[in-house]
Formats: C-alpha cells, structure tokens, sequence
C-alpha cells in the first residue's frame, strides 16, 4: 500500500516557470494576419498545438494586448509559417517588434490566405478560421480550423527554439516518410 505524499506546493514563479518550459524545445513560427485596413501583422511564436484532426484544429498563445492578436480577433482568420533553419532571421525580426518588418521579408497573400505567407522563411504555412479563443493570464489562446495547407520548402528542417537558443532540426533522424510501408 502507498501513501500520498504530503507536501506544501506554492505557484511557480515567472522565472521558475521560463526555466521548466526552456527545457521543451518547440518548433517556431510566426502567426500572420491582416488588420481591418488590410495592413500586415504578424509576430513570432513558439506556442503552437495541434489539437484535433476532425475538423482539423490547431492552437497558438499570443500575447495580450498585441496589434497581431487584434487583428486576428478582428479580421477572423490568420496563417500559420512554420519556419525553416534559414528563418532564424524572420523568426528574430518577428519577435523584435519592429513596425517595417513585412517591409524587411518578402511576403506574399492570394486571395484565400488567412495571412500573409512568407515563403523564402516557411516549410509551410496552414490558413486558419478562428473557432474560438480564451484568455489565460496575460496570453490569448486563439483556436483556429485549417482551411488549406501550402507547402514552400517542405525538405528544409525545421527552426527549433529551446534552452533559450534557435537551432535547427538535426539532419539524419528517420521521419516517417524515411520508413517502410
């Protein structure tokens, strides 16, 4: 017979919990959508999940108070980059907060794009309907349905971001379209 274990637990601290959540390496992308006035936006992400396959669904957190995450609450739709090792740059100048950055990358959106893509940076990009969102702390979680997936530079690894480092997907590890049917 075991016994539970009694312990005093307190709520992590902000640093605490930045050091428990640096050692979870994620992919990186950057979120993109177009304000009400059909300008731009966009800002680098590393919290991104799928959550569903039927409707396909994903989830991406966004910063509260982010002219991106206003937007895309607006406008209803956003697309997805997953970058590639070579958009460590994008992925730096998403993040940077700077007003030019789509003046710094090329950018390009059709008609059905959710959001701008950005193709010289993205493996691929998925447009997305936003089906819901909930506040939690200071971070938004945006739910959004995929409505086409479109693929710029699939055979480029992925940018990784962990240990508060960019770094890229190591070549040689077997995928599943390495293995045998």
């Amino acid at each position: 017979m075991t016994r539970p274990v009694e312990a005093t637990v307190e709520s992590a601290q902000a640093d605490d919990f930045r050091s428990l959540m640096s050692g979870f390496p994620t992919g990186v992308v950057v979120v993109t959508t177009f304000d009400l006035e059909g300008r731009p936006r966009g800002m680098t992400c590393s919290s991104l999940c799928s959550v569903a396959l039927d409707p396909p669904t994903l989830l991406v957190c966004m910063r509260q108070g982010s002219a991106t995450l206003r937007a895309l609450e607006q406008r209803g739709s956003f697309a997805v980059n997953l970058l590639h090792g070579g958009g460590r740059p994008v992925a730096e100048l998403f993040a940077s907060g700077s007003p030019d950055r789509f003046d710094r990358v090329l950018w390009q959106a059709g008609l059905a794009a959710a959001g701008p893509h950005l193709p010289d940076a993205a493996r691929t990009v998925a447009d997305c309907e936003v089906t819901g969102t909930k506040a939690v702390g200071d971070h938004t979680v945006v739910f959004g349905e995929v409505l086409e997936v479109t693929t710029h530079q699939a055979a480029a690894a992925p940018l990784m971001y962990g240990l508060r480092r960019y770094s890229t997907w190591p070549q040689g590890i077997p995928t599943d379209s390495d293995s045998p049917r």
